[in-house]
């Protein structure tokens, strides 16, 4: 790699002195960076977005050749590393995440007056933010935790992820760059990067606890996530870590759209949600409730033949692509499972693409990373709603129903509500939309807090906390609580909200 930037502490060989060299730079930094004023945190966003964007060739030759995954995706990729950006940056300058409540002094109240109360969110400080494996921009470093953590006034440290060095460093040298065209200190800002194995996870639990990190950001898999979670529960100060983790986001085919639709079309559509970029998608629909009978019957011979005609997707790492091998290897050793299609090997690292049909959840619903899916069949929605009822948390879940379903439909939503953070009616749980009502969560193992989102202008709240200010004089006042409302803010005054 060439020369790193100032404010990226290490590349390829960073160890525990570097990650608290990084920390402190970052609590250096965290008073002078919360204290930017709304505009001046947008701009900086704005000109991180900018500064990827005019590296966007090499950062995409670099993610290409690292992750295997085609040019058309990655550059998607920027798109959506830099949309979410500056979707970030509008929020900030809005101030909605700053949640301020005003409820004013009400000295003649009785029996007793009410004191002056104000209410605004703040940053908690240092966030540590791991890249992921399988978006190495979108959820990597310049993603969606770093856009959501600096929005909201937290200095990042990013571990890079070891199968995309390249790739990190360029968009760590990007945001460097706008650190410093834009004044911020240099601490603001750092990425670390260990070449893999036991020293990346030596690196990760060294930042995780340092006592000087207040929160943490991770994308992956459920052993990696706990393994965190542990280690900050651990710590003398605990923090907290929001983890996506673990899901097979499954899929409810119910019968009124199989009477009434192109069975054919259906089940292509399913496959080519279980195999787009090679299944490695935390939203992959790894297990789909079939109806039985003649229709259920059909959509089966139909995703299997497409299941048999799809070719394995080099996948991102030589152990993942094992990984794949050994799951699918553990579900076709379960009792009762039977092969429905089975496509071809792509080559080295490529694994062939398969089907399953299972008679019981039992042994099934662990999540496997790749192009693999289960189905099991059911007689009617009462005997769907158990198998439901057992599942663990989802990202996902996905209905396929028309009119003649709705009934069914409707007994469905209430459980799903309580097991998946999205339901999704007749479309593809394969597609993150970055917006203010999306929610990429859910209840565990999906995320180690269902609170929240990683995806969507929401995930700003991760980071922050409420504080309550009780007949502050007006001239100590933060902006955001006071009278004049110098940033035009919208705000609750007495629980009623008033637009600047």
């Amino acid at each position: 790699m060439s020369e790193h930037p100032r404010s990226i502490i290490a590349g390829t060989e960073a160890d525990e002195a570097d990650v608290v060299a990084a920390t402190s730079a970052a609590v250096e930094a965290f008073g002078a960076y919360r204290a930017t004023t709304p505009g001046q945190r947008g701009d900086f966003l704005e000109a991180v977005a900018a500064e990827i964007e005019a590296d966007k060739d090499a950062i995409v030759e670099a993610a290409v050749a690292e992750s295997n995954l085609p040019e058309a995706r990655i550059s998607g990729e920027v798109g959506r590393t830099t949309g979410q950006l500056r979707m970030f940056a509008s929020v900030v300058r809005r101030g909605d995440h700053l949640g301020v409540r005003i409820d004013p002094a009400l000295p003649d109240r009785a029996p007793m007056p009410r004191a002056d109360i104000r209410q605004r969110h703040i940053a908690l400080g240092p966030v540590a933010v791991f890249g992921a494996s399988n978006f190495p921009l979108a959820f990597s470093t310049a993603g969606g935790d770093t856009a959501s953590a600096l929005a909201a006034g937290c200095p990042v440290v990013v571990k890079g992820h070891p199968a995309h060095p390249r790739a990190g460093y360029l968009a760590a040298a990007a945001v460097t760059r706008a650190v410093e065209k834009a004044g911020l200190p240099l601490g603001t800002f750092s990425f670390l990067l260990a070449p893999g194995g036991q020293s990346s996870i030596d690196l990760g639990q060294s930042l995780v606890t340092d006592p000087r990190i207040k929160a943490v950001g991770f994308t992956g898999s459920r052993g990696g996530g706990l393994a965190l979670v542990a280690a900050a529960a651990a710590r003398p100060e605990p923090i907290p870590v929001y983890a996506e983790m673990s899901s097979i986001n499954p899929v409810v085919v119910l019968p009124g759209v199989l009477a009434d639709g192109d069975v054919t079309a259906l089940a292509s559509a399913y496959v080519g949600s279980l195999t787009l970029g090679a299944g490695q998608f935390c939203t992959n629909p790894g297990l789909l409730f079939l109806p039985r009978g003649d229709a259920g019957d059909d959509f089966l011979v139909a995703a299997g033949n497409a299941v048999a005609e799809a070719v394995g997707g080099t996948m991102l790492t030589p152990g993942i692509a094992t990984a794949y091998e050994k799951g699918t290897a553990n579900l076709r050793d379960v009792s009762g499972v039977r092969i429905v299609g089975q496509g071809s090997d792509g080559g080295e690292h490529a694994p062939a693409p398969l089907l399953l049909e299972s008679p019981t959840l039992t042994g099934v619903t662990d999540e496997v990373f790749g192009a693999s899916g289960v189905v099991v069949r059911y007689d009617d929605v009462a005997d769907l709603l158990p198998h439901l009822e057992s599942l663990e948390g989802q990202l996902t879940a996905t209905v396929h129903a028309n009119d003649a379903d709705a009934d069914d439909a409707a007994r469905l939503l209430p459980v799903l509500e309580l097991k998946v953070g999205r339901i999704l009616f007749n479309g593809w749980p394969t597609g993150v939309e970055v917006g203010h009502a999306m929610v990429h969560g859910g209840p565990f193992p999906a995320t180690s807090d269902s609170r929240s989102t990683s995806v969507g202008s929401l995930a700003i709240e991760r980071f922050q906390r409420p504080v309550a200010y009780q007949d502050v004089p007006s001239g100590v006042l933060p902006e955001a609580v006071r009278d004049d409302n110098p940033w035009g803010l919208a705000r609750r005054i007495d629980g009623e909200l008033q637009l600047p």
